[in-house]
């Protein structure tokens, strides 16, 4: 069987199990993203800050060393996330969810999930589009709240600390009620659905791993074999924005099929 072929016949499969579903965990990555645009943090950088690391700018030694330098490159990467669209397969995310009952566990931070029209989002990573102080009181501000503030990095409104964006640098823990919230349903889904992620950054990667060992069907989507596909029962190799939109029509079918 050709390779067209057995993803066809793969994806009939998968889709015939996600109908029947009735708790469905997806879990998304950076290769979502990066179909609309976004690099990741581990592509080749480009322009301004081609010869600095992210890796190295995303942390709050680096932001305590130099806020002002860190809040330029996050605010161009803002600009970034700001001119991207959802593409296809964010889209057809956001019609399954009409169709079987699931909650998207993402590692992204750039809110084009929800921009796609799905409302329960896990951000395990947080969000760039906000904002909090540096002492943690205040959280959930958004760059409309900060235009008073003529500095960079802007002030709180609140208590006049310096903000930061309220994403997870490296080094720093995931928040707790969003990772304990992603284990408890992957541990209760019937469906694990990895889309564009390798699974290999920990602690998020244990999703599909609990869910694979509570007995929930793994199906992967992924241009490459991952990590995740070795525990999958369904690898269908392509990117997302090709795959999710002909899986998505196919349960669609099904369901109208009754």
């Amino acid at each position: 069987m050709s390779d067209s072929g057995r993803l066809a016949t793969d994806l009939r499969a998968a889709a015939a199990r996600l109908a029947r579903a009735r708790r469905v965990v997806v879990y998304s990555g950076a290769g979502v993203s990066k179909e609309s645009g976004i690099s990741t943090f581990r592509d080749p950088s480009e322009g301004l800050w081609a010869k600095y690391d992210p890796m190295e700018l995303a942390t709050a030694e680096a932001y305590a060393r130099d806020p002002a330098f860190v809040w330029a490159w996050y605010m161009d990467r803002f600009g970034l996330i700001e001119q991207a669209q959802p593409n296809p397969g964010h889209a057809a995310l956001a019609e399954l969810a009409d169709l079987v009952p699931l909650t998207i566990v993402t590692q992204n931070i750039d809110g084009l999930h929800q921009r796609a029209g799905s409302c329960d989002v896990i951000e395990l990573h947080g969000s760039a589009l906000r904002f909090k102080c540096l002492t943690g009181r205040h959280t959930g501000l958004s760059l409309a709240d900060l235009a008073g503030s003529d500095e960079a990095p802007p002030r709180c409104p609140h208590c006049g600390e310096i903000v930061r964006p309220d994403v997870v640098w490296f080094g720093e823990a995931l928040p707790t009620a969003a990772l304990e919230r992603a284990f408890e349903l992957a541990s209760r889904c019937e469906v694990l659905l990895a889309v564009g992620t390798s699974g290999v950054v920990y602690p998020a990667a244990m999703v599909p791993v609990l869910a694979q060992q509570a007995g929930a069907t793994v199906i992967d989507v992924n241009p490459e074999p991952d990590a995740i596909a070795n525990m999958a029962d369904w690898f269908l190799q392509g990117p997302g924005g090709e795959v999710l939109p002909r899986l998505v029509a196919e349960v669609k079918r099904l369901c109208e099929e009754g």
